[in-house]
């Protein structure tokens, strides 16, 4: 029988009222100390401070980076290369265009060692394309070199 004082059923007499007592308040107190966190809207993401929505763009800073879009042509098996609406056919053409493109950066003011190269490549080109790009920026002393995600293959 629940709640008998008989010493043989119950030989020690414990009184659980204060404990749910407590259990009670306990649970009251994380309840309303709880937060809820807002998933809808807001995502986590570590961008770099100096790109992205910040406010109303200069007119002065209209070029920013130097851009090379690396295509696939699949049906000439080879890499469509453009330097803003130029296409380029070969590497010494790509190199004199990376440095008539930094010398206009140098006019503009921006700083030699700031000078951005995005390599925006699709997912088709080869790598050692890539590679070469890159090697091309190193050598004309364009060493800020950053990669776009590209679109899928």
């Amino acid at each position: 029988m629940a709640g008998s004082q008989d010493q043989k059923e119950n030989p020690v007499a414990i009184n659980v009222v204060p404990m749910v007592d407590v259990i009670f308040c306990l649970c009251v107190f994380f309840m309303c100390s709880l937060k809820f966190k807002q998933l809808e809207g807001k995502f986590d993401s570590w961008l770099p401070r100096d790109k992205g929505v910040s406010g109303p763009s200069k007119i002065d800073e209209l070029i920013k980076e130097i851009r090379v879009a690396m295509f696939w042509d699949a049906t000439q098996q080879k890499t469509v290369r453009k330097l803003g609406l130029n296409t380029i056919t070969s590497d010494e053409e790509l190199e004199r265009h990376l440095v008539e493109s930094r010398q206009d950066m140098l006019k503009l003011g921006k700083p030699e060692n700031e000078i951005p190269v995005t390599i925006d490549a699709e997912g088709g080109v080869p790598w050692h394309e890539v590679i070469n790009v890159v090697n091309l920026c190193r050598r004309n002393r364009l060493e800020k070199i950053e990669f776009a995600f590209g679109a899928k293959a």
